[in-house]
């Protein structure tokens, strides 16, 4: 048992760790809804203006749609790689599958600028104009990685009496799959693919080296933060960012709690 010693401790601990988190989005934040134009403490006055001024500039809008659709086709296709990976991974053996399993994720292991620079070689090799799908591309490197973990592990997790009975009560591999194994990982898929939207909205690295004269959100907010323009606008644009990128890491932990995990991984009811 702590003592009350102990347990104010470990929270006075918490707090200042919370703190160094947060307090610098937090004054971002504030400085979101700054009525100057200059940063300043303290704030002279509160104004929504900023995001206005964000939402009608054509710019900001054109970088937002496509991180969009960047995240959207990167988070597709990590869920149809990173799935099928895991399933092979988790129910057969072979010869290298730890070598598969470990080039699967050093994506997410090795720094962002080599993984960029790398795809820089390989399109301006192959004289590829970059477009959006070369930053599909980039992202889904390490996007793939988040499904697949989050969906091999679940499996891992979900014992094999589950498809074996199923196999012995004559169920086909298809009724397999829809009654007992995607009942099974569907959380999985759903916080995996939730995490891998979330790393493909705010990644700037691999998209400077990918995305050519395109600009994403985060490289439109590195613009205009190197050129010291319009700085309002831009923790306008960054508390917005900051909101959405909450929301699907929120989700995603909900879904990968233990709760639903447990529940998630039992079978369903006999049909």
């Amino acid at each position: 048992m702590f003592t009350s010693g102990t347990r104010t401790g470990l929270w006075v601990w918490a707090t200042l760790v919370v703190l160094f988190l947060w307090l610098p989005i937090v004054i971002m934040g504030l400085y979101a809804f700054n009525s100057s134009n200059i940063q300043s403490w303290p704030i002279p006055g509160f104004t929504t203006h900023w995001f206005s001024v964000a939402w009608n500039d054509t710019e900001v809008r054109d970088a937002l749609w496509l991180s969009i659709k960047a995240g959207l086709a990167a988070t597709a296709v990590a869920l149809l790689l990173g799935a099928m990976a895991a399933f092979a991974l988790s129910r057969f053996r072979f010869f290298g599958q730890d070598a598969i399993s470990f080039v699967f994720v050093l994506p997410i292991a090795l720094p962002g600028i080599i993984t960029g620079m790398a795809l820089n070689s390989f399109f301006t090799f192959w004289n590829t104009t970059f477009n959006l799908w070369t930053i599909v591309i980039g992202h889904a490197t390490f996007c793939v990685v988040i499904v697949f973990n989050n969906v091999l592990a679940r499996l891992r997790r979900t014992s094999g009496s589950y498809f074996e009975a199923s196999a012995d009560l004559g169920a086909s591999g298809w009724q397999t799959f829809r009654y007992v194994t995607f009942p099974a990982v569907r959380t999985a898929l759903v916080a995996g693919g939730l995490l891998a939207f979330a790393l493909s909205w705010d990644e700037i690295v691999v998209t400077y080296f990918t995305a050519g004269a395109q600009n994403t959100i985060p490289l439109l907010i590195y613009g205009k933060i190197r050129q010291g323009q319009q700085l309002p606008e831009v923790n306008a644009i960054a508390l917005f960012v900051i909101v959405l990128t909450i929301i699907p890491v929120y989700l995603a932990q909900r879904l990968t709690s233990g709760h639903e995990t447990e529940r998630s991984s039992r079978p369903p009811a006999a049909r």
